[in-house]
C-alpha cells in the first residue's frame, strides 16, 4: 500500500490574545497549511513539479522549511551545534532539488518533528531576548516568529498553486 500524506485539521487561530500567543498561533497557521495542501498527495504527487519551468515541488517546500525551522529556532537562536537537515555546501538546493518520493514519509515525519523540537526549544525564552547571527547583527526571537510567518506565508502561495497544478483542489 502507497502511502499518503495524512490530512491535517488546522489549529485554530486565536482572535484576541497576547502577542505570544498570537504569533505563535499565526505561525501554526502557517505550519498547518502548508502540510494541508499536501494531504491527501501520493509520494510522486509530492515530487511532481507542476508549475514549469519551476522544479518547486510541494516535498521540497516541506523540506525547506524544516531546515528553515531548525536554522532559525534551534541553530542561530540557540547556538545548536546542529547540521542540516538537507542543505549542503556541494548542493544548497539540496531540499528543493533531491525531494525524492520515497523518502516523503521520512521527510514529512521530519518536519513535523522539527516543529515539535523548535516550539519546544523556545518556549521558556522571552519574544526580547537578543541573539546575533552575525557580526553587526542583532535579532530577537519576535523577529524570528515574524520571519518565519512571512517565509511560510510565501511558500503557502506557491503550495497553493502546486496543488492546484497537481489535482485542481484549491481553497483553504
Amino acid at each position: 500500500m502507497t502511502w499518503i500524506a495524512p490530512s491535517v485539521e488546522r489549529r485554530e487561530l486565536p482572535t484576541a490574545a497576547g502577542e505570544r500567543e498570537m504569533l505563535q498561533g499565526w505561525l501554526d497557521f502557517h505550519r498547518d497549511t502548508l502540510l494541508v495542501k499536501c494531504a491527501g498527495l501520493t509520494p510522486d504527487q509530492l515530487v511532481e513539479a507542476s508549475a514549469p519551468p519551476s522544479a518547486l515541488t510541494l516535498l521540497g517546500l516541506v523540506r525547506h522549511m524544516a531546515d528553515v525551522e531548525r536554522t532559525w529556532f534551534r541553530a542561530r537562536f540557540l547556538g545548536l551545534r546542529i547540521g542540516d537537515l538537507y542543505f549542503a555546501e556541494d548542493n544548497p538546493d539540496a531540499d528543493f532539488h533531491d525531494a525524492d518520493p520515497a523518502g516523503a514519509e521520512r521527510d514529512v515525519a521530519a518536519f513535523r518533528a522539527e516543529i515539535e523540537a523548535c516550539d519546544k526549544a523556545v518556549a521558556d525564552h522571552g519574544l526580547d531576548e537578543t541573539f546575533s547571527p552575525r557580526p553587526g547583527r542583532t535579532l530577537n526571537l519576535r523577529w524570528i516568529y515574524v520571519h518565519m510567518i512571512e517565509e511560510y506565508a510565501r511558500h503557502n502561495g506557491h503550495a497553493d498553486l502546486l496543488r492546484e497544478r497537481i489535482d485542481g483542489a484549491t481553497g483553504s
